[in-house]
């Protein structure tokens, strides 16, 4: 994965929201994610997220995450963390 990220974070607040989600996210979790963006997917987390330090691209360097989940039927999408607006648990698979 990338070592820049399209937006990064430096204020803690943002850093401790990103922290949660890590938490909140497991492993092989069934979720509903809303993004920011209004999309909405529903599949399962392949992993738990991760949060690392990234350079943006004005090259400053902070903190985002990244989180994997699968659609299914082939489908694995790559996010950033910070795109996530909330979530639903669907269950565990």
């Amino acid at each position: 994965m990338s070592r820049t990220a399209p937006r990064v974070y430096v204020d803690q607040a943002e850093i401790d929201h990103l922290k949660r989600l890590q938490q909140e996210l497991d492993a092989e979790l069934m979720v509903e994610l809303n993004l920011r963006d209004g999309t909405t997917l529903v599949g399962t987390l392949a992993d738990r997220p991760t949060i690392q330090q990234f350079r943006g691209p004005d090259g400053s360097e902070g903190t985002n995450g990244q989180i994997r989940i699968d659609l299914g039927r082939g489908d694995i999408r790559d996010l950033w963390l910070d795109e996530v607006a909330h979530y639903t648990r669907m269950g565990s698979s």
